[in-house]
């Protein structure tokens, strides 16, 4: 029988957990190790603790919670704090963060409410887009939308691939337990509205909704969104543009 030592690297996980929403008592971190395998993620980390709970003493440990659905940088669930910075599990490669071999620190997104381990509640993200009445009226009453060139559909379709991720939130520093900022992503989804041939009918409304408390005079101009943004939207071009469309508002509307 050979008794050559067995060479396969691995990879060391550091990760904080939360039994549940209210124990945060609860919050530890607990440091497990998995083998590394050729172009592995963090997501590819995690399934194999699931597959094998035990920490790096070998004792059995409840699986780590984390959510995940579409594995390719679509959906935002899997987004959580990796190395400090806010990630997807999903697309972020073991190389990448842990380049020569360090372990990598797992956390939740520190932003939002959390549920379990590395899984949070996201529902001020949903919340902003109400506020900023982030939708189209469609009654039946409107007119057939003009048809718009190719341009500007690219235009909107850039604004229009937000994945609801919370990075930009998590990114922010004016988005905090003190603060009633409404963040990037509701901002960057005013402006992709206003410009939509149905939405901009109500554009007068969205402006009106983004110029009190919470709104885009609040942003502090950090620009850490876009540096976050998993799919690199013109997030501060948005916030500029708004800026823009709600003085001029201020200024003049009493005109229209």
């Amino acid at each position: 029988m050979s008794t050559k030592k067995d060479d396969r690297r691995k990879v060391r996980l550091r990760v904080l957990r939360q039994d549940a929403p209210d124990k945060p008592s609860s919050r530890r971190f607990e440091e497990v190790e998995v083998d590394l395998h050729p172009s592995m993620t963090v997501h590819d980390c995690l399934e194999a603790v699931r597959r094998r709970p035990v920490n790096v003493k070998g004792a059995a440990i409840a699986p780590i919670a984390w959510e995940a659905s579409c594995l390719e940088e679509t959906c935002g669930a899997c987004t959580m704090m990796i190395q400090g910075r806010p990630r997807q599990a999903c697309a972020t490669l073991v190389s990448e963060v842990s380049p020569k071999g360090q372990p990598i620190v797992l956390e939740p997104l520190g932003k939002f409410p959390v549920e379990r381990d590395l899984i949070v509640d996201r529902a001020k993200m949903f919340d902003a887009l109400t506020r900023v009445r982030a939708w189209v009226k469609l009654d039946g009453s409107a007119s057939p939308a003009p048809a718009e060139g190719q341009g500007a559909q690219q235009g909107r379709y850039e604004l229009s691939s937000c994945i609801a991720c919370g990075a930009c939130l998590e990114a922010c520093p004016e988005v905090h337990d003190g603060s009633a900022f409404v963040g990037a992503a509701a901002l960057n989804e005013v402006r992709a509205l206003n410009l939509h041939p149905v939405g901009r009918l109500d554009r007068g409304e969205r402006l009106e909704a983004i110029m009190g408390d919470g709104g885009v005079a609040d942003c502090g101009k950090a620009q850490n969104c876009v540096e976050v943004c998993p799919k690199a939207i013109p997030l501060v071009d948005s916030i500029g543009e708004l800026s823009r469309e709600t003085t001029w508002r201020w200024l003049f509307g009493w005109r229209r």
